[in-house]
């Protein structure tokens, strides 16, 4: 468990176009074409309207358009049944992977083949406070801080001169509701007086540090706690400082072990267990592909976890090392796809590393340390043929994909949030956000600046203060401070969707969705892709009755 930051890449994007959504089984879509489907809805519920005459006319049009649209809000319409719903459980594409040319896969262990419970965060947060205070001499009252699950989410970014926790766009823009210094949220206002403008520059993107992988939960969350102290009690501080310490914390609690300790004493209440992980790793085995382990975690940790993973389904004699052709702990990603580090063979009993030189991979054996060119060097295993599993976009993926390897993101909370995308709680407030879009744009293309009248500014706010409420409700729905992981509040993929599109070829919730698909499945990317590939936009065309 070790932590690599990168800050956000401007300037790039992505060739996007319409959408469909992906081929999947069990019940959901597959094969649909949102594009095609919508289409002859919206022929269905379209509104024939005559040609303005002027600009007047076009507001008290779109005066109406909105007043019809305010009554049709008060029901889901019946055409919400219609629309696609994603798979909490699908795989979703980037680029193009037939499964039948993947001879081997490699897993990381923490977030990926091993899955925590909320309480993991909680020991984290706490451990690293304990050690702020009692090693870096930080205030006793912090001891006071609870750790709050319901403020962070994964891919947010820390400015280290401002102390600005911020979630950016898949083009660098700031959140206009998702910026916090500490614990309080800045205004638009402020948000111009301290950037000039939403979009990071180049020279602003220096001070930024993406906080992207599972453990940043407990980071994101001491760090707003510890600027919002300095803040009351009116002291100064520097930002760059305070991220400092509590990465330092943060890392103490994993490099010395305290974290590992404590989920071994209580395996029951950090690990999550599934029944289904044994049945893909041993399905890959009995296809003939061969599996290794590569982890930061050190060996004894991801023994005790594994044992307790695999309890219920093993026998005694049975041993989750018989799974993996290859075992190796602490590599230190990302610096093992880049360094030159020989690989030590690990005495697990006597818990030393052996002085001899590893020239070949034993199954019955362990290793630590190592790095990509030795691997490929032993193993003789060709890029294209090999996909690696990993939570952590960059000290996990970042370095497969620039070596080969195929890669497969895992996003624990993708499950949870396709499943509110498929509700029609929130596809009813998607929807109203788009039609008040739709007519903000067309207010604002019509009536000039200089010359509205009461009725167009009125209408103006009107529009606004509805477009802001279903705005506020759907972020409601995955978060109350930062919403949706992979969304913006106005619809555009997070700059966390941005590194998702560079460094994962598929990305999924769990390794065992694979089970899903046949061995020899080609996964393919949507032809049409607007946005995530997972992600489904309601039209407005449904409330045009």
């Amino acid at each position: 468990m070790t932590f690599s930051r990168r800050l956000l890449p401007l300037g790039a994007s992505l060739t996007r176009g319409r959408f469909t959504s992906y081929q999947i089984r069990n019940g959901y879509t597959r094969g649909f074409s949102t594009e095609t489907s919508l289409a002859k809805l919206a022929e269905k519920c379209a509104v024939a309207v005559p040609e303005c005459s002027n600009g007047e006319d076009e507001i008290a049009k779109i005066r109406h358009e909105f007043e019809l649209a305010k009554q049709r809000f008060l029901n889901i319409p019946e055409a919400l049944n219609t629309m696609p719903k994603m798979n909490p459980q699908g795989i979703y594409v980037n680029k193009n992977l037939r499964l039948d040319n993947i001879q081997v896969y490699g897993f990381d262990y923490d977030y990926t083949l091993a899955h925590y419970s909320s309480d993991l965060q909680t020991l984290i947060y706490d451990l690293a406070k304990q050690h702020m205070v009692n090693e870096f001499r930080y205030p006793e009252s912090c001891m006071k801080f609870k750790y709050d699950p319901t403020f962070p989410i994964r891919g947010l970014y820390y400015d280290k001169q401002k102390g600005f926790l911020m979630k950016l766009d898949f083009f660098g823009s700031i959140e206009p509701d998702g910026c916090y210094f500490g614990r309080r949220k800045l205004s638009r206002e402020e948000l111009e007086n301290m950037y000039g403008t939403r979009h990071i520059g180049r020279d602003q993107a220096r001070g930024l540090v993406g906080l992207m992988d599972f453990f940043c939960f407990s980071e994101a969350c001491l760090i707003a706690d510890m600027v919002q102290y300095f803040v009351d009690a009116k002291l100064e501080f520097d930002a760059s400082n305070i991220y400092n310490d509590v990465n330092r914390a943060i890392q103490h609690v994993h490099r010395s072990g305290l974290v590992h300790r404590g989920v071994l004493a209580d395996p029951n209440r950090y690990l999550l267990k599934n029944g289904q992980l044994l049945r893909f790793l041993r399905s890959l085995k009995d296809k003939g592909k061969k599996l290794f382990l590569l982890t930061n975690s050190p060996y004894h940790f991801v023994d005790g976890g594994m044992r307790y993973l695999m309890e219920d389904s093993f026998g005694l004699k049975d041993s989750w090392r018989d799974l993996f052709d290859v075992v190796i702990a602490k590599a230190n990603k990302p610096e093992f796809y880049t360094s030159e580090h020989p690989f030590r063979c690990y005495d697990s009993e006597r818990d030393t590393l052996a002085f001899t030189k590893v020239d070949a991979f034993h199954p019955n054996k362990v290793y630590y340390h190592g790095c990509l060119k030795s691997f490929l060097q032993i193993t003789k295993w060709h890029g294209p043929e090999v996909i690696y599993f990993g939570d952590h976009l960059f000290s996990d993926l970042r370095g497969p994909s620039k070596a080969g390897w195929r890669t497969a993101a895992i996003i624990h909370e993708l499950e949870r949030e396709i499943k509110i995308q498929n509700e029609d709680s929130y596809r009813f407030e998607q929807a109203k956000f788009h039609i008040i879009q739709e007519l903000l744009g067309r207010f604002h293309a019509t009536a000039s600046n200089n010359q509205r009248s009461e009725a167009c500014q009125s209408l103006l706010d009107e529009l606004n203060k509805a477009r802001q409420k279903a705005r506020d409700t759907m972020k409601q729905m995955f978060n109350r401070s930062f919403g949706a992981t992979f969304v913006t509040d106005t619809g555009q993929e997070s700059a966390f969707s941005y590194h998702i599109h560079q460094y994962a070829d598929v990305y999924t919730s769990k390794p065992e969705n694979f089970l899903f698909y046949r061995p020899e499945a080609w996964l393919h990317v949507p032809y049409d892709i607007k946005i995530m590939p997972h992600h489904v936009k309601v039209p407005s065309n449904l409330f045009k009755t």
